[in-house]
C-alpha cells in the first residue's frame, strides 16, 4: 500500500427524504475532519456526496500509517509525587504509567510553579486501516437526523433503514460493523436501472462506476444535469423554463439519476391566476413550470423522475393528478371570487393573531391606524397614506379565503388578485400584495410607498406586541418570525430612504396597544428593541461596509437607520490608513478624556507661559473644527463631516507626541484634559472614532 490513499465510505439506506440528504452532507465533513485529527491522519481534503439511497465520503490522499508520535508530557509536582519517605506516590505511578517508562526514568524539570516530574511518551504509528474500522462505526452513529428510527430488533438508529456499507483505503476494504451489517467492498447502483450488486476494485473507481449504474453521486454533476435536462425539455416543447430555487434544491436530492417528463393541463386553467398555477405544481408536485414567448405560461409542466423506465405511464399518473388539483383551485377561485374581500373582513375575529395580543381582526384595526402615523414620520404624502390606509383594510381578508386555506404561501397574492376583480384598483391590490414584502432575505421589497408603509404597519406590530409580552427570540427559537420582522423593516427603510426614527416608530405601534394587558410598558420595550434593530442593522450594513466603521457608526446613534447608512458610507469612503490613524489618535483622547473636568478648554498660552506649537494649533484647529461640523450636520453632508474630523487627526497625532498632558501643573492639566474631552465629544455624535481598527 502507498503511503497515501484515498478512503471511501458509503452507507446505502431505504430512500432518504431531501431535507435528510442535505443536513447529512454537511454534517459528514466535519465528523471526518474532527475524528482524523484525532487519530493523526492527515489528508488533503473531505468530500461528501449523497443520493436518496446513499450517503458517501471520499477523502484525498488520507495517510496509511499515523507517524511516530513523541512528545514531553509534565505530570504532578514532586512534592506531589513523592512521599516524606521519598517513596513513589499514586500519582507518580500513575503519569509514569501514562509516559510508558518507570518512575526512575522521569525527569524533574524547573516551571514557574516548582518542579514537576516530566517524560517523554513514545509511540509507534499504526497502519490506518488499524484504526478507520472502529472510527467509520463511530461517524455512521453520529449522523444527526431530525427523525430518526429503528428497524427489526436493532439497537442502532438512522434517518431511514440501512442496507448495506461500503469502507475502502484505496483498493484494500476496510472491515467494521453497524446497524446488524458488516461493511464489504460492494455497492449497489439504480434501484431500477441497475439493481444488482457491483464491486468496487477501489475507491478510484466508485464515482465512475456508480455513473455506468445510472448513479450521479456528486451533487453538482446532478444538479448540472438536472437543469440541462429541465431547460432541454421545456425548450422542446416551444417554452421556456421557470427557474426556482426551492425547487431545485428540492428535486435534487430526490433521484439518483435525474429525467424529466413534461406533462399538461387544459389552457382552459391559464385564467387562473399565474401565482395559484405555479403554486399547484410546486406545493406537493414539486413540478416546474415554463413560460410561452410571450411571457404568460405555458399549459405544461416539467417533473423531475428518477427513472427512465415508462415514462408516458408517469405522465399520465402526474396529468391526474395536476388537473386534479388544478380543478380543486379553480373551483376555489370561482368561489372565493362571489364573497367581497370586505364582507370577509369580519371573518378575521374569529382567526388568531396571538392568544394575548388578540385577533387577526383586532391586528387589522391597529395596523390601519399606525399607518398615519408612521407616513407622517416618513414624510409620505395624504395620497399615499391614503392608499395604504384602504389596502391595510382588506390586506388579511384573503386569509378567510378557500384558496388561501388550501395554499397559504398565496396570501397576499390572492388578496390583490380578488381585489382587482372587485374593482379595488391596482393601487389598492398592490398593497394587499407587496405588504408582505421582503419575505425573505433575498426577496425585494416593495415597490410603492404605500405598500412599504403597510408592511412598516404591519411587522412593527408584530415586533412591539411580541416584545412587550416578553416573546423575544431565544438563541434556538424565534417561532414568530421576528427577527426577519425586524430586517425587514430596516430594509424597507433604507430601500426607500425614510428618515424614520426606530424609537418613534415603536412608540407609534405600542399606542395601539392601549388596553391590552402587557408585561413591559412602553420604555421596557422600547429600549429592548432598540438593542434588537441595532443588532440587526450592525449585521445588514457589515454586508456591504467595514465592520469597524459599522460599528463606530452605530455606537455614536443608531436611531435613524437612512442616517447611520449615511455615516457609514462616508466613514468608509475615507482612505482606510487615514480611518486606522484617526482611530489610533482618537481613542487615546478618549481615554484621557474620562478624567476631565467640566468646562471648556481656554487658550493655552493664557494658563502657560510654555507652549509648544502642537498644542496651540490643534487648539485653534477645535475651532475651525466646530464650525464646519455644524455647517456640515446642518446640511446632513457626512463626507464633508468626516473630512474635518480627518483634518484634525494628524493634529492630535503631533500633540500627543510633543505634548505631556498629566503634567504636575493643576491648572494645565486640567484644561488640557478638556481639551481632549471638548475633541472626543464634538466628533463621537459622527461616530465612535476609538472604535476604528
Amino acid at each position: 500500500m502507498r503511503d497515501q490513499e484515498n478512503l471511501l465510505l458509503e452507507i446505502g439506506v431505504e430512500e432518504l427524504p431531501a431535507s435528510y440528504v442535505e443536513s447529512a452532507l454537511v454534517q459528514l465533513p466535519d465528523l471526518f475532519e474532527k475524528r482524523l485529527a484525532q487519530a493523526r491522519l492527515t489528508h488533503a481534503g473531505v468530500e461528501a456526496h449523497g443520493t436518496p439511497r446513499r450517503l458517501a465520503v471520499i477523502v484525498d490522499d488520507l495517510m496509511t500509517r499515523q507517524p511516530d508520535l513523541s512528545e514531553t508530557l509534565v505530570g504532578p509536582p514532586v512534592r506531589v509525587a513523592f512521599d516524606n519517605a521519598g517513596r513513589p506516590t499514586k500519582a507518580a505511578e500513575s503519569f509514569a504509567k501514562k509516559v510508558g517508562c518507570e518512575v526512575e526514568q522521569l525527569e524533574r524539570v524547573e516551571t514557574p510553579k516548582g518542579i514537576y516530574l516530566a517524560g517523554v511518551r513514545q509511540e509507534a504509528g499504526r497502519p490506518a486501516t488499524e484504526l478507520l474500522g472502529q472510527m467509520l462505526a463511530e461517524i455512521c452513529g453520529s449522523i444527526s437526523f431530525r427523525k430518526s428510527m429503528r428497524w427489526s430488533d436493532g439497537e442502532a438508529v438512522f434517518g431511514r433503514p440501512v442496507r448495506w456499507l461500503l469502507a475502502m483505503l484505496g483498493d484494500t476494504p476496510i472491515e467494521f460493523s453497524f446497524a446488524g451489517l458488516t461493511s464489504s467492498n460492494t455497492t449497489r447502483g439504480h434501484r431500477f436501472l441497475a439493481p444488482e450488486p457491483i464491486v468496487a476494485p477501489s475507491a478510484d473507481d466508485y464515482i465512475p462506476l456508480l455513473r455506468e449504474a445510472h448513479v450521479v453521486v456528486e451533487l453538482e454533476d446532478r444538479r448540472e444535469e438536472m437543469m440541462a435536462r429541465l431547460r432541454e425539455a421545456a425548450g422542446a416543447a416551444g417554452a421556456t423554463l421557470v427557474e426556482d430555487a426551492f425547487l431545485v434544491r428540492e428535486n435534487e436530492n430526490l433521484v439518483e439519476e435525474p429525467h424529466v417528463v413534461v406533462g399538461t393541463f387544459e389552457e382552459r386553467f391559464l385564467a387562473l391566476p399565474e401565482d395559484v398555477i405555479v403554486a399547484v405544481a410546486k406545493g406537493h408536485q414539486r413540478y416546474f413550470c415554463a413560460r410561452k414567448a410571450d411571457g404568460k405560461l405555458a399549459p405544461i409542466y416539467l417533473s423531475v423522475v428518477g427513472t427512465a423506465e415508462s415514462p408516458e405511464n408517469i405522465r399520465r399518473g402526474n396529468d391526474r393528478v395536476m388537473r386534479a388539483r388544478l380543478s380543486d383551485a379553480e373551483f376555489f377561485f370561482r368561489e372565493d371570487m362571489k364573497v367581497p374581500l370586505e364582507d370577509r373582513r369580519k371573518n378575521l375575529g374569529g382567526i388568531v393573531f396571538q392568544d394575548r395580543l388578540g385577533s387577526v381582526l383586532e391586528k387589522v384595526e391597529r395596523m390601519e391606524r399606525l399607518v398615519p402615523k408612521l407616513g407622517a414620520l416618513a414624510g409620505l404624502d395624504k395620497q399615499t397614506i391614503e392608499t395604504a390606509r384602504q389596502g391595510v383594510r382588506l390586506c388579511k381578508c384573503d386569509l378567510a379565503s378557500l384558496m388561501v386555506g388550501e395554499f397559504p404561501e398565496l396570501q397576499g397574492e390572492m388578496g390583490a388578485a380578488y381585489a382587482l376583480g372587485q374593482g379595488k384598483g391596482e393601487a389598492v391590490a398592490d398593497v394587499i400584495r407587496g405588504h408582505y414584502q421582503p419575505k425573505g432575505a433575498s426577496d425585494a421589497t416593495a415597490s410603492s410607498d404605500s405598500a412599504a408603509l403597510a408592511g412598516l404597519a404591519d411587522r412593527l406590530d408584530t415586533l412591539v406586541g411580541c416584545f412587550a409580552i416578553g416573546f423575544s427570540p431565544t438563541g434556538a427559537a424565534d417561532p414568530y418570525a421576528l427577527r426577519r420582522a425586524c430586517l425587514g423593516v430596516l430594509r424597507t427603510i433604507i430601500d426607500r430612504s425614510y428618515g424614520v426614527s426606530i424609537t418613534a416608530a415603536v412608540d407609534a405601534a405600542y399606542d395601539g396597544y392601549e388596553g391590552k394587558r402587557l408585561d413591559l410598558d412602553k420604555g421596557a420595550t422600547r429600549a429592548k428593541l432598540s438593542d434588537f434593530f441595532r443588532d440587526r442593522l450592525r449585521g445588514l450594513l457589515s454586508e456591504k461596509h467595514p465592520h469597524d466603521v459599522v460599528d463606530a457608526c452605530l455606537t455614536a446613534s443608531h436611531d435613524e437607520p437612512m442616517d447611520v447608512l449615511h455615516r457609514v458610507v462616508a466613514l468608509a469612503g475615507l482612505e482606510a490608513t487615514i480611518r486606522t490613524r484617526a482611530g489610533e489618535v482618537f481613542k487615546r483622547a478618549t481615554n484621557i478624556a474620562k478624567e476631565a473636568p467640566l468646562g471648556p478648554p481656554v487658550d493655552p498660552s493664557s494658563v502657560s507661559s510654555e507652549v509648544h506649537d502642537a498644542e496651540t494649533s490643534l487648539f485653534s484647529a477645535l475651532r475651525v473644527l466646530d464650525g464646519r461640523l455644524v455647517q456640515a450636520q446642518k446640511t446632513r453632508d457626512f463626507p464633508a463631516a468626516f473630512a474635518a474630523v480627518a483634518d484634525v487627526a494628524p493634529l492630535l497625532g503631533a500633540y500627543f507626541e510633543h505634548v505631556m498632558v498629566m503634567v504636575p501643573d493643576t491648572v494645565v492639566r486640567e484644561n488640557r484634559l478638556r481639551l481632549m474631552r471638548t475633541i472626543s465629544e464634538r466628533c463621537s455624535g459622527l461616530a465612535q472614532f476609538n472604535l476604528l481598527t
